[in-house]
This record gives structure tokens, C-alpha cells and sequence, in this order.
């Protein structure tokens, strides 16, 4: 019997598999010591996250300040209407790349989730530029997100004096609660008694994050209000906003050609747009510590789509009713809540109290998405790690699961925030923040076309999505094509601005990482001589979980606030 054979007849799902009719003994098993597919005995973190804090971690994470404070950025930059298009554009890209990751995810939820599904369907040499692509926009996010939270305090405190001051502390709180947030307490109870077994520090950090779903909750219901007319100072305002200056505004640079100029506004937001959005996979990123993943991860994906039409599409909306697009206000980069539309219009409105309260909350979602964004990094490094593909110190465990030198190392990345207190490293520190919203289409394109040879795969190897998935999506492969096709289109006309004067810095800035990718492709492909994957080569089998080895039998509410939770959760 030949080594691959006895492989597949002790593959402990094969009967699992063999109930939806699929052949086991016709599924390549080309793991092997080369691509180190199977990495069980190795993999230690542990299945600790529960369906709410997925969903908590994908939604929170993504409500940073380039939502709070970026809408109005894309109000002055495009008009109400033409940011309303930029963001459902974007908000459609976003919803795509969730949908093609949550079916891979639900048929494989491992450590290293697309990276490795990357290098695992379509090319090794693919899965390593997209992994470390992956870490770096992430690890990036983190200084970046951790600057916008020292930049809020100046609202309180401007005393440039303090800044290197809170923004170690922040960086501090924020390498805390992911190292030490799970080893230092017991049990407690938490919310609605749905969590049984959780550290008071971690605890907080899933409590917290639910405050950025609270706070845009608010900030839309209040502009509505005052929209309306119930603000202090009883002003209706309706669509006048619309109506004077306008619903379109434009770039600047064709004012002798007005349509032009206005199309060229819209793609000016596009890059705005796409900050806001990123984020959104880290649902599946967690997929290795989650509890019941496949179930999880397929109620997560599905109540998104709706938290993108009312956060996002709602919140823009409302934004562009309470603001007009030509509000100086909107042109000046404060950095902390008094360039939000929202504050703008309380302040219009005759409303004292709540500016301090909103820009507590955008410090509180600057704050929670800097730890998703640490989080996530750590975790595609140790993915890599597990697979040759990043130094294998990084997969080192401590005794509880969690990734413990990944964390550090990029922790340390953290403290790229001081760049700030001076004037000439903020510069560098700007070009590296846009970077990052750059590898992210990167990212979202990658998923999509990673999705594109999963199915194809699927498809060769007579292995039905629909029976075998805990969640497929019946506009895929549509999905999976009009992602790509848009992530190419945004890679490309991100740095439109830069010919019409052209400056080298901002010409690199927008497409460096094009070669960056590129570049580490081919020296994967080169070094390793690897190749592309045939749909009848690509392995289904080695190393995932069966459904009978993550899944327990779920558990319905009875009670009425067990039934409202888990309508919300």
C-alpha cells in the first residue's frame, strides 16, 4: 500500500466525505513535507471565539475612523450623491469578497484561512504573496489606527507635548489586551449569559467593540433628527442640501468640463471608500478559534450584507442630508471629531453636549479596530509560519493556543505610530497609510480569483458546494467575477490624481504595490518552482476538519431574550 493510500484510508472524515458521494480515494493528497497541507500536530491554537465575537470582530473592525471621520472627507471630495455611489460600489466589492471567503472558509476553517487557500488552490507561490501582502496591509493598520486614537484625544488635550505620551500608552493598552487578555483571569459571566467560559480582560476587549455598532447606530438615528428638524434649534432640513450646492461635486481638476470633473470627484472617493470597507474578511481570519466555525463564520457572513446596508449605505446617506458638500467646516483636517459631518451638524444644530460623547466613541472604534488589526496580522504570520513560508518561530504557541512570538513581533510594529511627533517621519508614515488601503484591493482581489479555481476545483471533482457547504451563495459565481473586476479597476485608477501633476511620490505611493506583489510572487515561483494547480489536482481533503470534528449540535433559544439575542448576534 503506497503512503498516499494509507493516508487517505486514515483520514478520519472519510466516511463524512463518502456520504456526499465523494471518492476519497480520487481526492490528490499532495501535501507532503513540500506545501505542508496538514499541519494538525502542529497548529495549537485553540477553538475559543464564539459567533458573536466573529461577527463583533468583522463589523467592529471595520468601524475605524475611516467610516467616523472619512465620510466627510468623501462628502466634500464627491457630493452626497456621488459618495452615496462611491460607498455602495465599494460596499458591493466588499460584499463579494465576504461571500467567495466565507464559502472557502466554511469548507476549510484552518489557521492561515485565504493566504493558504491561495497557495493551496491556485499557485504556492500566489498564497505567499498574498499572505505576506495580507500581513503587511494589517500590521500597517495597526500604527495607523492607533495614530487616529491619539489624534481624537487632541479634542480634550492639544498640548503637543502629550502626544508621544498617550500614543505609547495607547500602543501599550492595545499589545496587552491581545497577549495577556486570555492567561490572566477566570471565568465570568458576560451580556446575555450566552458565554459561559471568558477572562473579565477579554471580556472587555469583545464588550468594547460592540460600542462602535452602538455609536454609528446613534449617530445615524440623531442625524436623522436633526434632519427632520427635532435638533435645539427646530431647522428642517430635508434634501435642501441636495439642492444647494448640489448632489455632485467635483474633483477639480476638469473645471472646464463639469461632467468629467464630477465622474472624476466620484473616483477620487473611491480610495476612501475602500479604507472604510477593509476589514471585513477578518471574519474568516478567525475561523481557527472559533467555536462551531463552519456554522459561525455562515451566520456571520450573511447578517454583514445587512450591517453594510445600514452602517455604510444608511450612514452615508444620512451624512449627506445634514451636511452640505462645501461646508468649510469639512475642508479643515482636524484629525479628532470636529472634521465628522456628524459633530458639524450638532454644532449647526445648537447641540453642546454631544460632540465630547461622539468623539469618545470614535476614540473607543479607533481603539477596538487597532486590536483586530493586531489580531489579524498575528495570525496570517503564524498561518505562514505553519507552512514554511515565514520563519517557524512564529508558530510557537504558549501552553493556552495562543500565538504568542507572531503577537510580539508584530506588536512591536505598533510603535511605528511615534513616527507622528515629527514632522518629517509623518510624511514617510502618510505614504505607508496608503499603502495599506492599496494592498487591501489587492487582497479583496485575490479572495475573489482564489474562489474562481476553488469552484472550478469543486466542479472537476464532482463535490456539490450546495451539500457539502455550510454556506454557498447562489450569485456565484457572479460575485466572485464583478470583485475581481472592479478590485483590478480600483488597483489601477487609485492614483488617477497624480497626471494631472505629477509628483514621484505620490505616482509610488499609488502603484508600488503592484512590483511589491509581483515581486514576491516570483520569488516564491522562482526559489521554489512551483505551479499553477489543475482543478483535478487541488486537494479538498488534507488537513481540514470535518463537520462531525468542529461542529456541535446547536442548542435554540428559549427564551425571549435568548430568541432577541440571537436574531441581533
Amino acid at each position: 500500500m503506497s503512503a498516499q493510500s494509507q493516508q487517505r484510508d486514515d483520514y478520519p472524515g472519510r466516511a463524512s466525505l463518502e456520504k456526499f458521494g465523494v471518492d476519497v480515494n480520487l481526492q490528490p493528497v499532495i501535501a507532503g513535507s513540500e506545501h505542508k497541507f496538514d499541519v494538525a500536530s502542529i497548529d495549537l491554537v485553540q477553538r475559543r471565539l464564539k459567533q458573536r465575537h466573529v461577527q463583533m470582530i468583522a463589523i467592529a473592525g471595520t468601524l475605524g475612523t475611516g467610516l467616523f471621520l472619512g465620510s466627510g472627507k468623501a462628502l466634500s471630495g464627491a457630493g452626497p450623491v456621488g459618495a452615496l455611489i462611491a460607498y455602495a460600489l465599494v460596499g458591493t466589492v466588499a460584499y463579494s469578497s465576504l461571500c467567495s471567503i466565507g464559502e472557502m472558509a466554511c469548507h476549510a476553517p484552518i489557521s492561515g484561512t485565504f493566504p493558504h487557500y491561495a497557495a493551496r488552490w491556485v499557485d504556492p507561490a500566489f498564497g505567499f504573496a498574498v499572505g505576506w501582502n495580507y500581513y503587511y496591509t494589517n500590521l500597517m493598520s495597526v500604527p495607523v489606527e492607533v495614530t487616529g486614537a491619539q489624534l481624537l484625544i487632541t479634542f480634550w488635550d492639544n498640548n503637543p507635548k502629550h502626544v508621544a505620551i498617550y500614543t505609547t500608552v495607547i500602543t501599550c493598552l492595545v499589545i496587552l489586551i491581545n497577549i495577556f487578555g486570555v492567561r490572566w483571569f477566570g471565568e465570568a459571566e458576560f451580556g446575555f449569559a450566552l458565554i459561559k467560559r471568558e477572562s473579565p480582560c477579554r471580556l472587555l476587549f469583545f464588550s468594547y467593540q460592540q460600542a462602535p455598532v452602538t455609536l454609528i447606530t446613534g449617530l445615524i438615528l440623531l442625524g436623522l433628527v436633526i434632519d427632520l428638524g427635532g435638533a435645539p434649534n427646530h431647522q428642517r432640513l430635508g434634501f435642501q442640501y441636495w439642492k444647494n450646492p448640489g448632489v455632485l461635486a467635483g474633483a477639480g481638476l476638469e473645471p472646464n468640463h463639469i461632467g468629467l470633473d464630477r465622474f472624476l470627484g466620484i473616483l477620487s472617493v473611491l480610495v476612501q471608500a475602500g479604507f472604510s470597507f477593509q476589514g471585513m474578511e477578518l471574519v474568516a481570519v478567525a475561523a481557527s478559534e472559533t467555536e462551531n466555525p463552519r456554522r459561525n463564520i455562515a451566520k456571520a457572513v450573511r447578517r454583514v450584507f445587512y450591517r453594510i446596508c445600514i452602517f455604510y449605505i444608511l450612514g452615508i446617506f444620512v451624512t449627506g442630508l445634514i451636511v452640505p458638500y462645501n461646508d468649510p467646516s469639512l475642508l479643515q483636517s482636524t484629525g479628532n471629531a470636529a472634521e465628522s459631518p456628524y459633530v458639524i451638524a450638532m454644532t449647526r444644530a445648537g447641540i453642546k453636549v454631544l460632540p465630547s460623547i461622539v468623539n469618545a466613541g470614535v476614540l473607543t472604534s479607533a481603539f477596538s479596530a487597532s486590536n483586530s488589526f493586531l489580531f489579524c496580522s498575528s495570525r496570517i504570520l503564524y498561518g505562514l509560519s505553519l507552512r514554511g513560508q515565514a520563519p517557524c518561530i512564529f508558530a510557537r504557541c504558549t501552553s493556552s493556543g495562543l500565538p504568542i512570538v507572531a503577537i510580539g513581533f508584530t506588536s512591536v510594529f505598533g510603535f511605528l505610530s511615534l513616527m507622528n511627533v515629527s514632522s518629517g517621519s509623518e510624511t514617510v508614515f502618510n505614504w505607508l497609510v496608503s499603502l495599506t488601503t492599496i494592498g487591501g484591493f489587492f487582497t479583496w482581489g485575490s479572495i475573489n480569483l482564489t474562489y474562481l479555481f476553488f469552484r472550478r476545483g469543486l466542479s472537476a471533482q464532482g463535490i456539490d458546494r450546495k451539500e457539502r457547504l455550510h454556506y454557498w451563495n447562489p450569485l456565484q459565481p457572479g460575485l466572485a467575477v464583478w470583485g475581481l473586476t472592479w478590485c483590478i479597476i480600483f488597483i489601477l485608477v487609485n492614483g488617477f490624481e497624480v497626471f494631472w501633476s505629477f509628483n514621484a511620490a505620490g505616482f509610488l505611493t499609488a502603484y508600488i504595490n503592484i512590483p511589491i506583489f509581483a515581486g514576491l510572487y516570483l520569488f516564491w515561483k522562482i526559489t521554489r518552482r512551483t505551479k499553477v494547480w489543475k482543478p483535478e489536482e487541488m486537494d479538498f481533503v488534507t488537513g481540514i476538519p470535518t463537520p462531525e470534528e468542529t461542529e456541535s449540535p446547536e442548542i435554540p433559544p428559549t427564551t425571549f431574550w435568548q430568541k432577541v439575542a440571537a436574531v441581533l448576534f
